[in-house]
């Protein structure tokens, strides 16, 4: 059985056609400040100085993450618990959108990304959510 004809186009032919820049996407980690990361161009070929930007902005997302994930900012036994409950939904939101924008920058595949990111957590955790910084409570 044979298909449809194939149509002859010539790659000359572009009347009409947008041109798109093909983006070539990392499936292994790779080392180097030459990466787009959460953003289109960003840092892109803008130097070393704009990809410690992006690590550091990485970095302090995975840190806030944490923060608000072992934060208590809202007092057990409140009040208005309807009010406490949406504003512990809306903290839970934003936890969730900047642990997801977190992923999305690992998923850059660079090597000082995935390190920055797992550093972040990493810190945040141990300031925010291991037992070195809590006090002693005897029973």
């Amino acid at each position: 059985m044979e298909g449809p004809a194939p149509t002859s186009q010539s790659t000359n032919e572009t009347a009409g056609m947008h041109h798109h820049k093909m983006m070539m996407m990392h499936m292994t980690f790779f080392w180097g400040n030459n990466v787009e990361i959460l953003f289109s161009r960003w840092p892109g070929r803008h130097g070393a100085g704009m990809y410690a930007l992006a690590l550091i902005f990485i970095f302090v997302l995975a840190f806030v993450a944490e923060w608000l994930l072992h934060s208590r900012l809202i007092k057990p036994g409140s009040s208005n618990n309807v009010w406490a409950g949406v504003v512990q939904t809306l903290l839970h939101g934003t936890r969730v959108g900047l642990s997801y924008l977190v992923m999305l920058g690992v998923m850059s595949f660079n090597g000082g990304v995935f390190l920055m990111a797992v550093a972040g957590h990493t810190l945040g955790f141990l300031l925010f959510g291991s037992r070195v910084f809590k006090k002693n409570i005897v029973a």
